[in-house]
């Protein structure tokens, strides 16, 4: 009878493959993984009497990698599979540790939709080396010096003992802490997010399966097919959108900012609306999201990919469309739109060190005048505040707060830096609005004009560690979901501007904004009468649901009504009115209210 050995055993169970799955899992953690353990080390600081829980957690996600990596690595193809995982992964951490960032499908979304000169902003002196260190030289190792022993497959029996082995020592790393456990899977999902490369690739895997499971032979599904013209204006109406990226609500001095960012703005009759909700928190998701008519609930790309969106009704009436982009793209909202791209001095005339967006403009007289006697949408899309090199997005000459952060690694600036140069960049885009409002007034005895500006997404300056956008939904802080809705009004449009401004307060989101593009070409559709009657400013369409009129333009401005906004557990809102609206607003709020309430009990 052959004695029992406990070296017989660990010989057994720790082949040369799994000892070197074993060394890549204990470098990544080392070295890839700061994010995760800074994270951790906050929630359960080692002096704060919980360093027990503490290493549990680090002993616990370093099991979670080394199974995973046993699941996915075995024989030959060990050597390139762990060599590309040491290599993204060290991308991966540094970006996680600098920036704060979630590798999620949003992100995967936004890397593969990032163009040359984004990601040329995102390289950095500090990220070369990192990456090179940490990342590309023990891959090149791994190929080219790993003994080739170490690349033999292990039988299945060997490997099942192996990690039925971790699954026991994981579970007796849980079960003394398990109240500790419960409580960070409830209230800590953040941190787990930062796992490095696990959630990475369950991200990617996710991805991967959302992507390949929509039909790209799908027919476009028709949605507001009972839409119908009303009205008998003799003016067409000449509507610009202005689509922001990257602005927060809070750095506009018109929200009461404390720098003048707003300097021209502020000398036009603009109603800024204060609470405002973003789709998503990164333009992949916000731009095709605000212009569907599915709302934030019922978002998917899969849905909207295949289904016509506020422009396309605004097409099939007979509004001629014309989408301008200084970004990436349209995000798939103008595929089948005239579409101009303007990233380029091939086409943007106002270029220096990037193609600027008031380029965006030039041109338009001579569109506009060659479609005389038609109803016309634009839509320029911003580069606006895309960072982090936010010093880039505008010229020398509005670098009016100083000093400012001249480098993409914004761990490397001060705050105040930061902030000089993000406020500079929101100072420019004022500019770029007021020439918008100028252009129209050129037409505003011609046609019915409007400009509505909308922010894709907020961003994250530095508060609770976080920087730049995409963080989930679900957990994202305010300055990425909180963003800044601008409208100016024309003399002849069918709303005047004081009609508007007691509704500047009042709750909105991106899901307001397919049927406010609608109701502004006086197109009418039972999908906007329920829940956005307060919208609807042409009598005839008003008459139908047998709405009360809106009042006629004052002399003097409206007086918002006094709303307090709390916000309750979910990110929920409730509006509370400190005086009682007058009676002649009264029909209007109450229309309004009731979609803040069905809101409400939807939201997450």
């Amino acid at each position: 009878m052959k004695k029992f050995s406990l070296s017989a055993v660990f010989r057994h169970l720790f082949t040369r493959q799994i000892l070197m799955i074993w060394g890549v899992t204990l470098w990544l953690m080392a070295f890839d993984n700061y994010a995760l353990v800074s994270h951790l080390s906050q929630l359960y600081p080692p002096l704060g009497g919980q360093s027990g829980l503490l290493l549990s957690l680090l002993l616990f996600f370093t099991l979670v990698t080394a199974i995973w990596l046993l699941l996915i690595s075995h024989g030959r193809s060990a050597r390139w599979l762990l060599a590309l995982i040491l290599f993204s992964s060290a991308f991966a951490g540094f970006y996680m540790q600098e920036f704060g960032i979630i590798i999620d499908t949003v992100m995967l979304d936004n890397l593969l939709q990032t163009d040359n000169k984004e990601i040329v902003g995102l390289l950095s002196w500090d990220m070369l080396f990192f990456v090179i260190e940490i990342g590309v030289v023990p891959a090149l190792w791994m190929l080219f010096r790993a003994p080739q022993e170490w690349f033999q497959r292990d039988s299945l029996r060997i490997r099942a003992l192996h990690l039925g082995f971790l699954v026991v020592v994981m579970v007796a790393t849980v079960w003394p802490n398990s109240a500790g456990y419960a409580s960070f899977i409830r209230e800590h999902k953040l941190a787990r997010m930062y796992a490095n490369p696990s959630f990475m690739h369950y991200s990617l895997i996710k991805w991967t399966n959302q992507h390949l499971s929509i039909p790209e032979s799908q027919a476009l599904e028709q949605v507001a097919t009972d839409t119908q013209r009303v009205g008998a204006n003799t003016k067409h109406e000449l509507v610009i959108m202005v689509v922001g990226e990257t602005a927060r609500y809070d750095r506009f001095s018109l929200n009461g900012y404390h720098k003048l960012t707003n300097p021209r703005l502020q000398q036009e009759d603009v109603v800024s609306f204060k609470q405002v909700t973003s789709c998503g928190t990164s333009t992949g998701v916000s731009v095709p999201c605000m212009f569907s008519m599915l709302g934030r609930q019922q978002y998917s790309a899969k849905k909207a990919r295949h289904m016509e969106n506020a422009l396309d009704i605004l097409k099939e009436h007979n509004v001629n469309v014309l989408w301008r982009d200084n970004n990436s793209d349209s995000k798939g909202v103008a595929t089948r739109m005239a579409y101009q791209d303007f990233q380029s001095p091939a086409q943007n005339t106002v270029c220096d060190t990037e193609c600027r967006d008031v380029g965006m403009l030039n041109g338009l007289d001579q569109y506009i005048q060659s479609h005389h006697g038609q109803d016309i949408m634009i839509v320029l899309h911003q580069m606006g505040n895309h960072g982090p090199e936010y010093y880039r997005r505008y010229p020398k000459a509005f670098e009016k707060f100083t000093p400012v952060c001249r480098s993409s690694d914004l761990s490397k600036c001060s705050q105040q830096e930061i902030d000089n140069a993000y406020d500079n960049a929101i100072l420019y885009t004022d500019y770029f609005l007021s020439e918008v409002i100028q252009l129209l007034k050129k037409y505003d005895n011609s046609h019915e004009t409007a400009m509505l500006y909308v922010a894709d997404h907020g961003e994250s300056l530095g508060e609770h560690g976080l920087y730049l956008h995409a963080a989930p939904y679900m957990i994202a802080p305010k300055e990425q979901t909180h963003v800044p809705a601008i409208l100016w009004l024309g003399k002849q449009f069918d709303y005047s501007i004081n009609q508007i401004r007691p509704y500047q307060n009042y709750p909105l989101s991106h899901d307001d904004v397919f049927c406010t593009l609608l109701t502004a070409y006086e197109l009418k559709s039972s999908t906007c009468h329920s829940h956005y009657s307060w919208l609807v400013a042409n009598p005839v369409v008003r008459a139908e649901p047998k709405l009360p009129p809106l009042p006629l333009q004052p002399e003097q401005p409206l007086a918002p009504p006094a709303v307090v906004i709390r916000e309750q557990p979910g990110g929920n809102l409730q509006t509370k009115l400190d005086q009682p609206p007058a009676p002649e607003q009264a029909g209007r709020m109450k229309a309004i209210k009731n979609v803040a309430l069905r809101r409400s009990s939807t939201a997450t």
